[in-house]
């Protein structure tokens, strides 16, 4: 009986340790980040949606010409974003996406209510904006004509004048000029204007109803204007956002405590089961190698999520000023490398040279004394040799100078890339100055070099004459084209010719490669604000267009060729000096 009762008490025991072995091992289960990859696009998506909005309204706030085309509507884009994101709430088993989807939807459906509603209030205010301001072109006399001897048509044109004051007071500032109140010029008009022709009269009238079609819909724009202000739909997307990462960080780091647990428990198992030996080792083996398995699991889950957030911080930064920091952080890594070894070599020598000069100094002073005993004269001068010989059999003396030689060599390439960085990074952009483009693309290249390892870079400079410029900003067009033109290119053979030449009174600079070209029914769109090929979160769509921005206001011009499969070619035409009128922007 009792031999039975101990044989069971070891099998609930054996059954206890193999569970909670079991229970450890499954908490230590990699992630799937495949569903969290796939909601964090999809908030993405919806920031990118909730900017655009932004940039909608600010446009219909401050665009009068009816030439602009109108701002597409959004509201279905982000209806189906937010569609994917609410059927992925009860698979991804998150507390932040399941609390925090609610009030998010709510806040992008009443934006995307209100952002319409404002465009056409706004749509309306312009339009009755328009009609006051032809209405008055219409009544007044015509700009430069002398002074109408006529005292009615006079004081029309007075009145006319503190109308339009009024009116675009109002328009701009949202209230009527004082002391006259808007809805008393445009009654003041009315009344001037019959006495002086019917079609004043007419005239006045039809301003009148744009004055009242004015005062109608401008306070319902402010109003819609002001809601728009306080909703809370961006702050929500980078809440959400942020709380998806860190209820992901808090799990692997759950795991990894839960693998640390098992690794101290599996130790204990095996001290404690021992005896069995040989019997157990294939299980022990098995067991380690799955414990090394997750190990490595983990780990590469937590490198993924750092890279993930690293990419949604850079994501709402410039992609060319990340690309350039990231480079320069590359290659100035390497010749640090060189300075690091270095110092530390020497550091270690130092103490041995240190003692040479120790023993020296030592014999110098047996020496000096004159009265020193032959035997620790001799003592110290076999010691002091013995140093000596030391240092002269390892070396010590070359190694430090290849040593100081690879420190200053080191140096060398991290101030010329300090110096590439200052030459393109200027503190005053705006600065104008005499410059050569051949000096911009150098240094160019020396900034996109990270990129350009495995390119083929052929430079076709001529002999140009320098150029009145604002340097800081055609380097940034050189530069922007340089790393489109990498990024274009195929993963083998790639290669960029960079051409200068004097041309019609200026300087036109080409950059061409042999990449995957640009479509044709692409080619139109390029320059275009937020026109990307790229995929999302890879580019914003700008570079092409602030780069041809630049240009225009340099007095240049910059065109492209390009032949799908073969390539792409980019010209840059520059005066060599702007046009006076023309203003370089900062």
């Amino acid at each position: 009986m009792t031999k039975r009762l101990r044989h069971l008490l070891l099998a609930l025991v054996a059954l206890a340790l193999v569970a909670a072995l079991a229970f450890l091992y499954d908490k230590t289960q990699a992630v799937d980040l495949g569903e969290r990859n796939e909601i964090a696009a999809l908030l993405d998506t919806l920031r990118e949606i909730d900017s655009r909005w932004d940039i909608d309204v600010l446009r219909e706030r401050t665009e009068l010409d009816p030439n602009q085309p109108a701002a597409p509507n959004r509201t279905a884009a982000a209806k189906k974003a937010l569609a994917s994101l609410a059927a992925a709430v009860p698979r991804a088993d998150s507390a932040a996406l399941r609390g925090g989807m609610g009030g998010l939807a709510k806040a992008m459906f009443e934006k995307a209510v209100l952002v319409e509603k404002y465009k056409a209030e706004s749509a309306h205010a312009k339009v009755a904006l328009r009609a006051v301001l032809s209405g008055a072109a219409a009544l007044s006399s015509p700009a430069g004509a002398p002074p109408s001897p006529d005292a009615r048509q006079a004081q029309l044109d007075q009145a006319v004048n503190q109308l339009v004051a009024a009116v675009e007071q109002y328009y701009w500032l949202g209230k009527a000029a004082a002391p006259m109140s808007l809805q008393m010029a445009a009654n003041r008009v009315q009344e001037l204007a019959g006495g002086v022709s019917d079609s004043a009269r007419d005239q006045a009238a039809a301003m009148d109803g744009a004055v009242r079609e004015l005062l109608q819909h401008k306070p319902a724009e402010e109003e819609l204007f002001a809601k728009l202000s306080s909703l809370s739909s961006g702050p929500r997307l980078d809440q959400m956002s942020f709380a998806l990462n860190r209820e992901l960080e808090d799990t692997l780091q759950t795991k990894e405590l839960f693998r640390v647990y098992l690794l101290a428990y599996a130790a204990a198992l095996l001290i404690g089961v021992g005896y069995l030996g040989v019997r157990l080792k294939a299980a022990n083996e098995s067991l380690e190698q799955r414990v090394i398995e997750r190990t490595r699991e983990l780990s590469e889950a937590l490198r993924h999520l750092k890279e993930s957030e690293a990419q949604l911080i850079q994501s709402e930064k410039m992609s060319s000023l990340g690309q350039m920091v990231a480079g320069v952080a590359h290659e100035i890594n390497t010749p640090l490398a060189y300075v690091k070894n270095s110092l530390g070599t020497v550091s270690e020598r130092l103490p041995q040279i240190t003692a040479a000069i120790g023993h020296c100094e030592e014999l110098l002073a047996l020496l000096a004394a004159g009265k020193a005993e032959p035997d620790a004269l001799n003592r110290q001068f076999a010691q002091t040799s013995a140093a000596l010989a030391q240092l002269k059999q390892q070396q010590v003396l070359t190694e430090l100078g290849a040593l100081v030689k690879d420190g200053i060599y080191g140096t060398g390439e991290m101030a010329e890339i300090v110096g590439n960085l200052k030459d393109f990074s200027r503190l005053d952009r705006s600065k104008v100055a005499s410059f050569n483009l051949n000096d911009g693309l150098a240094s160019s290249l020396g900034l996109a070099r990270h990129m350009l390892k495995a390119v083929k870079v052929t430079r076709q400079f001529g002999e140009i004459p320098t150029i009145t410029c604002a340097p800081s900003q055609i380097n940034q067009v050189f530069l922007n084209l340089i790393t489109n033109a990498a990024q274009a290119l195929p993963p083998a053979n790639g290669e960029i010719t960079l051409t200068t030449r004097a041309d019609q009174g200026g300087v036109a600079v080409e950059v061409a490669d042999n990449g995957k070209g640009i479509p044709p029914e692409v080619l139109p769109k390029i320059f275009d604000p937020f026109f990307t090929t790229k995929e999302a979160g890879k580019g914003t769509g700008l570079g092409l267009s602030i780069s041809f921005k630049i240009v225009e206001q340099h007095g240049g011009r910059i065109t492209v060729a390009s032949e799908v499969g073969k390539g792409t070619r980019f010209t840059v035409w520059l005066p060599a000096k702007p046009p006076a009128e023309t203003e370089l922007a900062a």
